[in-house]
């Protein structure tokens, strides 16, 4: 069936099996576009969060630890269940902007893949023009031909 198939663009003519092979190199190169896509708007939503400022928990770790000294040893012991919460709290928070950083490096890693991948597909996308320009020829000596033979089968028409 493709084999009948015909497509005419700019002058030329694509039959058969050239339309198969150039949607497929354009499918794989619009497929690594969007891929390179998807994955830098993933990063921009990464680089979009907010890290917390832990400046004033700093301030509140230290404004607590005077006042455990400045008071008397009965009250000291809640005031150590609340400190204790509090470094749980800033323990978690710590997890959290390290798992961060693992992820930023992980996508940057990704993305740096990804440059090599267009950089790949723009070199086939190169060597195809040349392809397009051997296509042209080789086509233009098969009509060549096909009318060499017409002559010769009929050379009286």
């Amino acid at each position: 069936m493709i084999e009948g198939s015909e497509l005419k663009i700019g002058g030329q003519t694509f039959k058969g099996a050239w339309i198969a092979v150039v949607l497929a190199i354009g499918s794989t190169i619009g497929g690594g576009v969007w891929t390179a896509s998807s994955l830098y708007s993933r990063l921009e939503a990464v680089e979009a969060v907010q890290v917390p400022d832990v400046a004033p928990l700093h301030e509140s770790i230290q404004l607590m630890e005077q006042q455990l000294k400045d008071n008397d040893i009965s009250s000291l012991s809640a005031k150590l269940a609340t400190l204790g919460t509090n470094l749980q709290t800033i323990s978690a928070q710590q997890e959290k902007l390290l798992e961060l950083t693992t992820d930023v490096s992980k996508l940057s890693n990704e993305i740096e893949a990804m440059r090599s991948t267009v950089k790949q597909a723009e070199l086939v996308t190169k060597s195809m023009e040349d392809v397009d320009e051997r296509i042209k020829v080789m086509n233009k000596e098969i009509n060549d031909l096909w009318e060499g033979m017409d002559y010769l089968s009929n050379p009286l028409k």
